[in-house]
C-alpha cells in the first residue's frame, strides 16, 4: 500500500471513529465507565464455541462492525468466524450504512483447540460504542482480555484496557498497527513535560513533542493546589499553529516543543507549592489523548521542582476529537481530487514551461536569448548551448529538490520561494542582476562571446557559462508559482525521494524545453535571424530588463528590512558597478586586480550590513484595502463568532500573488462582495520570514504563496481556492461560505 493510500484510509478511519462527537458543552460526569456502559459477559460451557454477551446500558449503543475478536495465544487455539445478529440501520455521515446493537447483544464465536488437553481459552476482545444522547461522546475503542475456563460458564477478566502501549488511545484502534504504521507512543514519551523554577515568582513549564504530535493549547490548565492565597497569573503563551477540529472548532496547538512562562502571584512569603497541570495533545492523523493532570511540588527556596507522574484517574469520557486535516498533499489547486504520479510529472512539465512566460525569468531568458541567436550559425554549436543550459536547469532543480525534500523529511518545514524572504539572498541577486547587465550593456566583458556575456559563472564564455545561465534562470523562477505548478510541487513534497526527485527534474525540463527545441529542432533553428551588427544592439537593448529586474528586487528588499537596507544595497551596487568598470578599463593591469578585489569588498561589506537590520513589522505592510492582519488568535476569535473569513497568505516578492490582486483582490467588485456576504478579508504576509504564516502554510500543504483558504459562516473545514483567482470562482466561494 502506499503511503498516500495509507494517509487517506487513516484519515478516513478516523473521521468515521468520531463522527458523532460533537465538543462537550456539558458536564460527562453522569457517564458511565466504558465496561458498565457495555458489560460483557461470557460462556465456554458448550465445547468447540464460546458465547459473549453485552447488555448496553439505556441510551448507549455498540456498533456491530466495531466488533473484533482474535486469539491471545494464536499457537493454542484457531477461531473461526463470529456470527452475531443483525443490528439498528443507521446511516453515518462518515462510515456510511452501519448496523447498531441497543439493549442486550450476543456473538456466537466457533473454535479448535491444537491441543486437545487444553482447560484454558484466552480471548482479546474489542468493541465501541457512543453515548446517544447529550452528551453525545464516543468511547474509544476497548480491548478486554478474557481468561475462560473450558467446560465452565464463567468469564476472567485479565484485564479491560482502553490502553496500548502505555497511552489511552481516543481517535484510533488499540489493535497493533499493521507493518509500516507507527504505534502511538506511551504518555510520557509524547509529551515529555518539564517544570523549571524562573525565579521566586514564577515557572517555566515546558512540554517536548516527537514529530507529528501536538498540544492544545485551549486545553492546559494550571491551578495552585496548596497553599492558600497563591494563584496562577496569566501565562505568557508564544504564538502556535492555527488548527480547525471539527468538535472544538478553531483552536492553537504546538509542535515540536513549548516553553510556557506561568507568573505566581501572592508567591512572595511561600517557600513552596503546590501546582496541577492538565494538558491534552493528539498524534496528527491519528489518534487523541485524554487530559493528562501533572502533580508540581516546587520549593521556591531551593529553586527545584519535582513533577509527579501523569493521574491515573483520567475522566470516563475525556474529549476526544480526531482532527480533521485538510486535503492531503497531492492535491490540485482549488480541486478535491488527488494527483496521481504521471498526473504530477506532467503538471510539473506544463509548470516549468510555463515559467518561462514569469517575469521573474524573463530577464535571464533574455540573456540566453543571445547565446541562442549567435549559435544559430553552426547546427552543432546550438545542440551545445542547449545541452549545457538544460543541463544546468536540471542539476539546479535536482540540488533544490534534495535539499526541500530532505529539510521536510527531517521534519523541518520549508516552502518554496522561501530564499526570497533572505535579505542576503535578495542583495545578492540585485548584484548578479547589475552585474549581468553592465556586461550586456559593454561595461565589460568575460570572454569574446556574445551570447556567454554576464557575471560570474553565468557570464564564462563556453559550457560553463551555459551551464550557469540555467541555474540563474532556475533561482529567479522560484518565486513564480506558476499555475499547473504548485499540485506538482506539493505532490512531490509528500511522495517518496525517488519520486519527488522526478517530479523536480519534470519541472527542470519545462524550464528548458524552448531551448531544447530550438538546439534539436532544425526547422525551428532555421526561423531565427542570422547573426549580424544589429545583435550587439539588441543585447545592450536587453540589458535594460536585468536593471528593472534588479529594481523589483530592491523593492521587495525595502519591504523586509526598510530605506536602510535599500542604501546599503545601493552603496553597494555603485561599489560592484566601479570594479567592474574598472576592470573592463584596466584589464591587464597589474593593480587592476587589486582595486577590483578592494572595491568588491567593499561591496560584499555592505551586502553584510543589510543582514544586521531589524525587519519591518507585517502589520505596517498590510495595504489599506479593509484586510485584517493574520493571526491565529483573530482567525480563532472570527470562528468562534460564525463569520466567514477568506485568508491572504501573500507576500511581496510573489508574482502570481500581485497578479491576483490586480485582478481581483483589489477591485471595488471584491469590496462590495465581501460587504455582501459579511466576510472578513484577512492578509498574511510572507513577504519576510514568518514562523506563524509558515506553521499556515504547512497546514494546509501548501508549497509557498499564494494561498487562500475560505472559512464558511458557523463552522467547518476551511476551503482552499485555487492559485490563479478570477472574480467569479470568488464570488461563488464567498457566497457559498456565507449561505452554508
Amino acid at each position: 500500500m502506499t503511503s498516500f493510500a495509507r494517509l487517506a484510509r487513516n484519515l478516513i478511519a478516523g473521521l468515521a471513529l468520531f463522527a458523532a462527537l460533537p465538543a462537550l458543552a456539558q458536564s460527562d460526569d453522569d457517564l458511565l465507565p466504558v465496561t458498565q456502559a457495555f458489560h460483557l459477559t461470557s460462556d465456554a460451557s458448550q465445547p468447540g464455541m464460546v458465547k459473549l454477551h453485552w447488555r448496553i446500558a439505556p441510551d448507549y449503543y455498540l456498533y456491530r462492525g466495531r466488533i473484533k475478536i482474535k486469539a491471545a495465544e494464536p499457537a493454542a487455539v484457531t477461531l473461526g468466524e463470529p456470527t452475531l445478529p443483525d443490528g439498528l440501520k443507521k446511516h453515518d455521515e462518515f462510515l456510511g450504512d452501519v448496523e447498531i446493537y441497543h439493549g442486550d447483544v450476543e456473538a456466537s464465536v466457533p473454535y479448535t483447540l491444537v491441543d486437545a488437553a487444553t482447560r484454558t481459552l484466552a480471548l482479546d476482545v474489542q468493541y465501541q460504542g457512543c453515548h446517544e444522547v447529550d452528551p453525545k461522546i464516543c468511547y474509544p475503542p476497548n480491548t478486554e482480555h478474557l481468561k475462560l475456563a473450558i467446560g465452565g460458564a464463567s468469564t476472567i477478566p485479565a484485564a479491560a484496557s482502553p490502553v496500548a502501549n502505555g497511552a489511552a488511545l481516543l481517535g484510533g484502534p488499540t489493535t497493533t498497527a499493521s507493518a509500516g504504521e507507527a504505534q502511538a507512543l506511551p504518555v510520557d514519551q509524547a509529551f515529555r513535560f518539564e517544570a523549571l523554577v524562573k525565579d521566586h515568582g514564577s515557572l517555566l513549564l515546558r512540554w517536548t513533542m516527537p514529530k507529528d504530535y501536538y498540544l492544545y493549547r485551549d486545553k492546559t490548565q494550571i491551578t495552585v493546589a496548596s497553599p492558600a492565597g497563591v494563584t496562577v497569573g496569566e501565562p505568557d503563551w508564544p504564538s502556535g499553529t492555527a488548527h480547525h477540529d471539527e468538535h472544538f472548532g478553531d483552536t492553537i496547538v504546538y509542535f515540536d516543543q513549548v516553553e510556557l512562562p506561568v507568573p505566581l502571584n501572592g508567591a512572595s512569603g511561600a517557600t513552596a507549592v503546590a501546582i496541577d497541570v492538565a494538558y491534552q495533545g493528539c498524534l496528527e492523523n491519528g489518534i487523541c489523548y485524554p487530559v493528562m493532570t501533572r502533580h508540581i511540588k516546587v520549593d521556591l527556596g531551593a529553586g527545584t521542582a519535582s513533577v509527579g507522574a501523569p493521574s491515573e484517574e483520567q475522566p470516563a469520557a475525556a474529549p476526544a476529537d480526531v482532527a480533521p486535516t485538510p486535503p492531503p498533499p497531492g492535491l490540485a489547486p482549488g480541486g478535491d481530487a488527488p494527483v496521481g504520479f504521471i498526473a504530477a510529472i506532467g503538471l510539473a512539465l506544463l509548470g516549468g514551461l510555463v515559467l518561462n512566460l514569469m517575469p521573474c525569468v524573463l530577464p535571464v531568458l533574455s540573456l540566453k536569448a543571445i547565446t541562442v541567436l549567435e549559435s544559430g550559425e553552426s547546427p552543432g554549436a546550438a545542440r551545445k548551448h542547449a545541452l549545457w543550459y538544460t543541463a544546468g536547469v536540471l542539476a539546479a532543480f535536482a540540488v533544490l529538490g534534495l535539499v526541500i525534500v530532505g529539510i521536510r523529511a527531517a521534519g523541518h518545514g520549508i516552502q518554496w520561494g522561501a530564499q526570497f524572504q533572505q535579505p542576503l539572498a535578495i542583495g545578492l541577486l540585485v548584484y548578479v542582476m547589475l552585474a549581468v547587465g553592465l556586461s550586456m550593456s559593454g561595461v565589460f566583458e568575460i570572454g569574446g562571446s556574445l551570447g556567454n556575456v554576464g557575471s560570474g559563472l553565468a557570464a564564462r564564455s563556453g559550457p560553463s557559462g551555459d551551464f550557469f545561465t540555467g541555474v540563474l534562470a532556475v533561482v529567479v523562477a522560484s518565486p513564480c508559482t506558476a499555475p499547473f505548478m504548485g499540485s506538482a510541487i506539493a505532490f512531490a513534497f509528500a511522495a517518496p525521494l525517488g519520486v519527488a526527485f522526478l517530479i523536480f527534474l519534470a519541472l527542470g525540463l519545462g524550464l528548458a524545453l524552448p531551448f531544447l527545441l530550438i538546439g534539436f529542432v532544425p526547422a525551428i533553428a532555421r526561423l531565427l535571424p542570422r547573426p549580424g551588427r544589429w545583435m550587439e544592439t539588441l543585447k545592450q537593448l536587453l540589458a535594460f530588463p536585468m536593471y528593472l529586474t534588479a529594481v523589483w528586487l530592491l523593492w521587495v528588499l525595502t519591504k523586509q528590512r526598510g530605506a536602510d537596507a535599500t542604501a546599503l544595497v545601493l552603496a553597494g551596487g555603485v561599489l560592484l558597478a566601479m570594479a567592474l568598470w574598472w576592470y573592463g578599463r584596466s584589464r591587464g593591469a597589474r593593480l587592476s586586480w587589486v582595486f577590483t578585489g578592494v572595491l568588491m569588498v567593499g561591496a560584499a561589506a555592505a551586502l553584510w550590513a543589510v543582514h544586521g537590520l531589524p525587519a519591518q513589522g507585517a502589520a505596517l505592510r498590510v495595504a489599506a484595502d479593509g484586510s485584517v492582519p493574520y493571526s491565529p488568535e483573530k482567525l480563532a476569535e472570527l470562528r468562534g463568532a460564525g463569520t466567514p473569513v477568506l485568508v491572504d497568505m501573500t507576500a511581496d516578492w510573489c508574482i502570481t500573488c500581485k497578479a491576483n490582486e490586480k485582478a481581483v483582490l483589489d477591485t471595488d467588485a471584491f469590496k462590495a462582495l465581501l460587504t455582501r456576504t459579511g466576510t472578513v478579508y484577512m492578509k498574511g504576509d510572507w513577504t519576510d520570514v514568518n514562523a506563524t504564516i509558515a506553521a499556515f502554510l504547512e497546514q494546509y500543504h501548501s508549497v509557498g504563496v499564494p494561498l487562500y483558504v475560505v472559512y464558511p459562516k458557523g463552522g467547518g473545514d476551511g476551503r482552499k481556492l485555487s492559485t490563479v483567482l478570477t472574480y467569479d470562482s470568488v464570488e461563488k466561494a464567498l457566497e457559498a461560505a456565507a449561505h452554508p
